[in-house]
């Protein structure tokens, strides 16, 4: 379960048996929730995270989207 990315308290990652479409998990002290990255970004699950810290993940995803799906297709020999 590699770590992406850490920031404002959110956990980016995702597991070593993931599916497509493309997407990143992330937790904080709340929940879970699961970010679809491709072919857009969309919130598709979400356990227990605060709508202002979906906001803010959101705003993150956005910014580091081509590292994420960068990082799942390396891991996931794409």
């Amino acid at each position: 379960m590699p770590t992406i990315l850490t920031i404002f308290g959110l956990r980016f990652f995702f597991y070593a048996d993931e599916h497509l479409p493309i997407h990143i998990h992330l937790e904080n002290a709340d929940g879970l929730a699961k970010i679809e990255l491709e072919p857009s970004i969309k919130l598709i699950e979400n356990k227990g995270i605060k709508p202002r810290d979906i906001k803010r993940a959101i705003t993150i995803v956005e910014h580091y989207r081509e590292e994420f799906i960068e990082q799942w297709k390396k891991f996931h020999d794409e």
